[in-house]
């Protein structure tokens, strides 16, 4: 049966010279909401295939700023490396968003805890670079109040909650999250900015022979404060979301990479008071994408190629279910309440 995404890249490869003879292309299995991947076999490369922008842009923008993150990042060493857009094709509905061309990397899921160092140590190879000039920093999110623009997030998400059907407590558990949050929003003090990842969830990483962990997926990365990153990639939501990663963390681990990361990017008086607000910022986020999603997925599937798309129709079944799993769990009382506890107990301990 043939697969019209493979029978689109067929015919886009040539024009960012990639010699197609005997070329196979494989899919690979669909394990994210935003994007499809497909191997050229022997070749180094995947093909990046945008399903959406969960930035809400449009087909080409998307394409634009995926490279971009890709492109600033592999600075670090722990990115991959871009080789090439296909833009958007119209004529192609299976590419009508384009796709990206980035290096194929070679490794395994990111075992928890034991790889957590391995993670702590390519974040912090990202947060060390140096922070562009004002002007260079286009087409990246750059904004002026980092805070400010992280909250508009999170209330815009957070108008989904009560379509979202939340238990009581979930909802009083996260109306106090957001209280507390925005006491800190209403405080003068403002963390500084470097390029982050914002989408470092364990699940994301792949591990390589050499003991290195490679952040994999790049489409979100703006210029802000780095101990979001460090919170993404430890919050209970994010390190039992992949089953291949999936891992409870002990309150030890997540202090032990609280304590790497400061280490290893330094100035640690700068940043060890933002580690617990931003910490409730990153899980406010991620819970209030799951009441988003909640209610987003259940809608059909866009007929455009532009924009933000959460519809089911756009997924393998069997990720959505896993998906629609770990929603219901992050949005039930003892979801909202394992993450509100370890929080008291970081902020008990200092």
């Amino acid at each position: 049966m043939n697969d019209p995404l493979i029978d689109a890249l067929h015919l886009a490869l040539p024009a960012a010279g990639i010699d197609t003879a005997g070329l196979v292309l494989q899919r690979l299995p669909d394990t994210g909401l935003a994007h499809d991947h497909v191997r050229l076999v022997g070749r180094g490369l995947l093909a990046r295939v945008p399903k959406q922008s969960q930035m809400g842009l449009s087909a080409e923008h998307n394409l634009a700023y995926q490279a971009a993150c890709f492109t600033r990042a592999a600075a670090s060493g722990h990115m991959p490396v871009l080789h090439g857009v296909l833009p958007p094709q119209p004529g192609h509905p299976a590419l009508a968003r384009g796709a990206l061309l980035v290096q194929e990397i070679v490794g395994r899921p990111l075992p928890l805890p034991d790889g957590l160092p391995a993670l702590v140590d390519a974040l912090a190879a990202l947060h060390r670079l140096p922070l562009p000039p004002a002007e260079a920093r286009a087409p990246l999110q750059d904004p002026a109040d980092p805070l400010a623009a992280l909250a508009m997030e999170i209330e815009a998400q957070a108008a989904h909650l009560p379509a979202a059907a939340l238990a009581p407590a979930s909802r009083r558990g996260i109306d106090g999250a957001l209280a507390d949050w925005r006491r800190t929003l209403a405080a003068p003090a403002r963390p500084p900015k470097r390029l982050i990842s914002f989408d470092a969830h364990p699940g994301n990483f792949l591990l390589q022979p050499d003991g290195r962990a490679v952040l994999v997926d790049l489409e979100k990365a703006r210029y802000g404060p780095p101990p979001l990153d460090l919170a993404h990639a430890t919050l209970y939501t994010s390190t039992t979301w992949d089953v291949a990663t999936r891992a409870d963390l002990p309150l030890a681990a997540v202090r032990d990479a609280q304590m790497r990361w400061l280490q290893a990017v330094g100035e640690h008086d700068l940043w060890h008071p933002w580690l617990l607000p931003l910490r409730n910022a990153m899980w406010l986020w991620a819970v209030t994408w799951c009441a988003k999603w909640r209610v987003q997925s259940a809608a059909a599937r866009s007929a455009g190629a532009d924009g933000e798309d959460w519809s089911a129709e756009r997924s393998d079944p069997a990720l959505v279910a896993h998906v629609r799993g770990r929603v219901d769990h992050y949005l039930s009382p003892a979801g909202v309440a394992r993450v509100l506890d370890e929080l008291a107990a970081l902020r008990a301990n200092g």
